[in-house]
């Protein structure tokens, strides 16, 4: 057998062992799995249940000290971050000769829940039915153009992670599709989950992390970052403070204004009919907005609180906001007055300035550490940090307690907002839930990672506002016109999939 044919049965196996392996989360031990849930630290991407990247060797090999093993993880990683989620089904009517149609897809994934993995790879690729390459796009995985050129076997490990994503997928429930049946199963459900994301909050202003030329992450190439979420770090940021604070002044609340979006889940509230807002957003909004906080969840924390990185003092989080708006890094007064009673009588002294009067001291500074320290009396004074969960952070304790052991039981309908789902653990709320539980989605695009049941695609606001209209709810706010008309058409092809639009008058058209 020579190299190349070795190297692709190994591969093969590599593919069989991985998605043999894939788990069904309704199987799981609840509080197993809500514990590692909230163990599991911010992270960008998608879980991905069960899978194991590295074959046999691979995985004997990494427990040692060599850096080539790590190299190659974070690769496949790299990779599947890079391409995850970039095809929607839509895209599979496009008639591209080199990626699977939709009918063909939709075939593909029965398939393969039909038969199981095994057997679907030896009835596909092994076969040579159809390459790894196209196969991919049957999973909404698009070819990484860097592998273009390269042997087939070199798409095995992307086509792996597909395969084992499309199996820990729910299912959707065929019998919800339209507008009426989100609306009859809103009316008619008493414990609802509503998981939001920063897309509830862009209507003022606030920006997403995501959205191309308008998030976040896309205005952060200027700080020369290898990837903008460093700026969440929390390596990064005990490391140089100065990068999240230079960005902070542009994502923290400064007002008390709510979007639609906000009273809707709110009115949710006052209808009896909550059961736990799980948010993703920092802003706190929800709090403006009147959710009780024993109803909501805030898995990435908020700017409600701040503590100090060194003695963990915490304070009101708008105690900080003026230093943040003005560039500065805040520091703890706890360790500036301990430092003060270490330093006093004798090793405290006050610079003074040329003409001999003591120079005015200040806790703040936009200069370097260096810098700092000949300026201050106070040189290692804590700073402080937003209570929001960095990358690299667990979550709050209450995620997981609140979702395994109390709500869990009593859900009977999800409603997502605004949110891709691409970080996890937040993203692995959904999947974690029964799967006969109907699983409704509002936002701007689709997300192909997940299969929900009914899709309204629009802004969260104009959704919102409709479904309350035609459950014959009020919903007022300020941001909602009394004259506003809304137009909903259903997607091609895809019946429970639903684009809103305000109608505008033929004279602001004109």
């Amino acid at each position: 057998m020579d190299m190349d044919m070795a190297r692709l049965t190994a591969h093969q196996a590599a593919i069989k062992e991985a998605n043999l392996n894939v788990r069904d989360l309704s199987s799981e031990e609840e509080s197993e799995i809500g514990d590692a849930l909230a163990a599991v630290p911010r992270v960008n991407g998608v879980a991905i249940h069960g899978l194991e990247v590295l074959d046999a060797s691979e995985e004997e090999s990494a427990d040692g000290d060599g850096d080539g093993d790590s190299d190659d993880e974070w690769e496949v990683e790299s990779i599947f971050e890079d391409t995850l989620g970039e095809m929607d089904d839509q895209q599979l009517f496009d008639g591209d000769p080199e990626a699977c149609t939709y009918e063909e897809a939709v075939q593909f994934r029965r398939q393969l829940r039909d038969e199981g993995p095994e057997e679907f790879c030896r009835k596909t690729v092994e076969a040579g039915t159809i390459s790894a390459k196209k196969l991919l796009t049957a999973f909404n995985i698009r070819p990484p153009p860097f592998l273009e050129g390269s042997p087939d076997d070199a798409y095995y490990g992307l086509l792996s992670l597909g395969i084992s994503r499309e199996l820990s997928k729910r299912i959707k429930l065929p019998h919800y599709n339209t507008i009426d049946d989100a609306v009859n199963l809103i009316k008619q459900s008493r414990n609802i989950i509503v998981l939001t994301g920063a897309g509830i909050s862009t209507s003022l202003g606030i920006p997403d992390f995501r959205s191309k030329g308008t998030g976040l992450y896309s205005k952060l190439e200027h700080l020369g970052l290898s990837d903008p979420q460093e700026v969440f770090d929390i390596n990064t940021f005990r490391e140089d403070p100065h990068i999240f604070y230079s960005v902070a002044k542009d994502i923290i609340p400064d007002h008390e204004r709510t979007t639609p979006t906000h009273a809707f889940i709110h009115l949710l509230q006052q209808k009896g009919k909550l059961l736990t807002n799980y948010s993703q957003n920092i802003d706190n909004i929800e709090s403006i907005a009147g959710i009780l906080p024993e109803k909501l969840v805030q898995c990435h924390g908020s700017f409600a609180t701040a503590s100090c990185i060194v003695c963990k003092y915490q304070l009101p989080g708008e105690k900080i906001f003026p230093d943040i708006k003005a560039g500065r890094i805040p520091r703890c007064d706890k360790c500036i007055e301990r430092l003060r009673q270490l330093r006093a009588p004798n090793t405290m002294k006050r610079k003074r300035s040329g003409n001999g009067q003591d120079k005015k001291r200040r806790r703040f500074d936009t200069n370097s550490d260096s810098e700092e320290e000949e300026d201050y009396d106070i040189p290692e004074a804590g700073v402080m940090k937003p209570d929001i969960t960095f990358f690299g952070e667990p979550l709050p304790d209450k995620f997981s307690e609140r979702l395994t052991n109390h709500d869990k039981e009593k859900v009977d309908l999800v409603i997502v907002i605004g949110t891709s789902l691409k970080v996890a653990p937040v993203s692995e709320v959904v999947p974690y839930l029964p799967s006969h539980i109907p699983q409704i989605y509002i936002s701007r695009e689709t997300v192909s990672h997940v299969n929900f049941d009914i899709d309204m695609l629009g802004d969260c606001d104009i959704v919102v506002a409709e479904l309350c209209r035609r459950a014959d709810w009020e919903l007022k706010h300020e941001m909602i016109p009394d004259d506003q008309q809304i137009e909903v058409m259903t997607a091609n092809g895809f019946p429970s999939r639903h684009h809103f639009n305000v109608i505008k008058p033929k004279k602001e058209e004109e």
